[in-house]
C-alpha cells in the first residue's frame, strides 16, 4: 500500500473515531450500570446468597426495615455487618443500615441496654429486636420475631408487695418491662383478690417476689392455671415461699436453705459475698448461643424432681466454687462442710410438659408444650441490676422462651466443599522441594538453553 498524505489523514481520522466510539461505549455501559443491577454468586453452595427461608420471610415484609449498628469505627467489624445486611438489601431494597459509634452516645447505650460492640437494633412497624450474632440464621430469626403481630400478654400477680413490671424503684422491674413492651409484649397487673381468675389470653403468668403470704384461694387459682397448661415465670427469693409451698410441691421443686455465696466475684472487685456469677450455661434452648456473664444477687439454689409427665432441665448453674451459706453473711464468710451446701448449684430451672401427649392426631407441627421457668433470684431483673453483664439479655430470652416465641427458621448452613487440603509429609516435602529447588532450577536450565541457542546464531 502506497502511503500518501491523504492515507495518513484517513488513518488518523479512523483512530480518532475509534477512540471516540470506544469512550462513548464505555460511558454508555457505565450509565447502564447505574440503572440496572446484575449480580451472580459463583461460590460453592451459594455462600453469598440468602437461603430460600430468608427470602420468603423478606417477601412477607411490606414496610421498610431500619437497622442501627452500634459498632466502633473498626473496619473489620463494620465490614462484616455491612456484608451481612447487604445480602438482605439485595432482596429487599428498603432496608436501611446506619452505624453509630457507641462511645459517642453513652446515654443511648444505657437506655437501649446495648451489651456488646457491634450489636444491631432492628426496627420494623414500631417494634424492635436486638441482635448480637452476625449470621444469617440469627438475622432471619430476629426479623421473624420483630414481624410478629400476635399479642403476647405477660400478667404479673400483684397485691402482695411484688416487684412492679413498670415501677421506678430499684427493686422494681420497670426497665425490663419497657424493653419487653418495645418487643411487642403487653404487660398488665392482676390482683387475684379482686379479679378471682387469670385471663384466658395470658401468655405468661409472672410471680415476681411477693413480700407477704398469698391467700390459700389465690394459690389454688395459680395451681389451677398451671394444671390447665399455662406458662409461668416464678422469680423466687431466699427465705419464705410466701404461701407458695403448694405450688412448689405441685411442680416438684425444693428451694435449698441459705443464700448462695460465690467467691469468684472477688476477681471482679465485688465485695458482696451474696453475689453469684454465671458464665457457663447448661445446654437448653433458652440459653442457646448465650455467652454473656450474668449476675445474681441474693440467689437461692433449686432442686427439681417434677412428677411425670413434666421434664426439668437447669439453665442457670453456678460454678463449683460457690456454695449455699446457711449461716450469717456478716464478717468473714467461709464454707462449712457440716452445714453449708457445696456447688455447683442450680439457680434457674425450666420445666416443660407436652400437652398433646397421648393424642393420636398429635404431630410435631401441632404439638403444644407448657413452659415454666423458676429462677432463685428476682433481683437480677430489677432496675438496680438489669444493666449488669447480660442480665437484660437473659430476661428477654426468658420472656421469648416462655411465650413460645423462640421457634427458629431453619436456615441451612452454607459451607464450601474441600475448605482444607490434607497432605502427607511426603507430599508436602515434594511440593516444598519443587517450589524451592525444582522451579528455580528449571528456569536456570531454560535460560542457559536460550542463551546457548542465541550464541550459535
Amino acid at each position: 500500500m502506497r502511503v500518501t498524505r491523504k492515507s495518513r489523514l484517513r488513518i488518523r481520522l479512523e483512530n480518532v473515531l475509534f477512540v471516540v466510539l470506544f469512550l462513548a461505549a464505555m460511558g454508555l455501559l457505565a450509565w447502564l450500570s447505574t440503572r440496572y443491577n446484575l449480580q451472580a454468586d459463583w461460590t460453592a453452595g451459594g455462600r453469598n446468597t440468602l437461603s430460600a427461608a430468608s427470602q420468603a420471610l423478606l417477601d412477607r415484609l411490606e414496610g421498610a426495615v431500619r437497622i442501627t449498628a452500634y459498632a466502633r469505627e473498626e473496619e473489620v467489624l463494620r465490614s462484616r455487618i455491612r456484608d451481612l445486611v447487604e445480602r438482605y438489601r439485595r432482596h429487599k431494597g428498603d432496608m436501611e443500615l446506619r452505624f453509630v459509634d457507641p462511645d459517642n452516645v453513652p446515654d443511648k447505650i444505657r437506655e437501649l441496654g446495648i451489651a456488646v460492640d457491634g450489636e444491631l437494633v432492628i426496627e420494623y412497624a414500631g417494634r424492635s429486636e436486638h441482635l448480637q450474632s452476625h449470621t444469617e440464621q440469627a438475622m432471619t430469626n430476629a426479623l421473624q420475631r420483630v414481624t410478629r403481630t400476635g399479642e403476647r400478654r405477660l400478667v404479673f400477680i400483684t397485691g402482695h408487695g411484688e416487684r412492679r413490671p413498670l415501677g421506678q424503684a430499684n427493686h422494681d422491674l420497670g426497665d425490663w418491662g419497657r424493653q419487653l413492651e418495645q418487643r411487642g409484649f403487653r404487660l398488665e397487673g392482676l390482683n387475684l383478690a379482686e379479679r378471682g381468675a387469670i385471663p384466658e389470653e395470658t401468655a405468661v403468668l409472672v410471680l415476681a417476689g411477693p413480700q407477704v403470704n398469698l391467700l390459700p384461694g389465690e394459690v389454688q387459682i395459680i395451681q389451677g392455671y398451671v394444671e390447665r397448661g399455662g406458662n409461668l415465670l416464678w422469680l423466687a427469693d431466699p427465705g419464705s415461699l410466701r404461701g407458695l409451698g403448694p405450688l412448689a410441691e405441685q411442680l416438684g421443686l425444693e428451694f435449698q436453705p441459705g443464700v448462695i455465696v460465690d467467691p469468684t466475684t472477688q476477681i471482679f472487685g465485688i465485695d458482696n459475698p451474696a453475689m453469684a456469677l454465671v458464665s457457663g450455661y447448661p445446654f437448653h434452648p433458652l440459653t442457646q448461643d448465650f455467652d454473656l456473664l450474668t449476675v445474681y444477687p441474693q440467689a437461692v439454689g433449686i432442686l427439681a424432681d417434677p412428677p411425670a409427665p413434666w421434664e426439668s432441665r437447669p439453665f442457670l448453674t453456678t460454678s463449683g466454687h460457690a456454695w449455699s451459706e446457711t449461716g450469717d453473711l456478716a464478717g468473714e464468710v467461709r464454707f462449712e462442710e457440716e452445714t453449708d451446701l457445696s456447688g455447683p448449684l442450680d439457680i434457674g430451672v425450666a420445666l416443660t410438659r407436652d400437652l398433646t401427649a397421648g393424642e393420636p392426631s398429635s404431630d410435631e407441627a401441632g404439638r403444644q408444650t407448657q413452659r415454666i421457668a423458676v429462677v432463685g433470684d428476682g433481683d437480677f431483673l430489677s432496675n438496680a441490676f438489669l444493666g449488669n453483664g447480660g442480665n437484660l439479655d437473659m430476661g428477654l430470652s426468658l420472656a421469648n422462651w416462655l411465650a413460645s416465641d423462640d421457634a427458629l427458621i431453619a436456615v441451612p448452613a452454607k459451607v464450601a466443599p474441600d475448605l482444607s487440603l490434607a497432605l502427607s509429609k511426603t507430599q508436602a516435602a515434594v511440593i516444598g522441594i519443587g517450589y524451592l529447588v525444582g522451579a528455580p532450577l528449571l528456569l536456570l536450565v531454560a535460560g542457559l538453553f536460550i542463551w546457548m541457542r542465541r550464541r550459535r546464531r
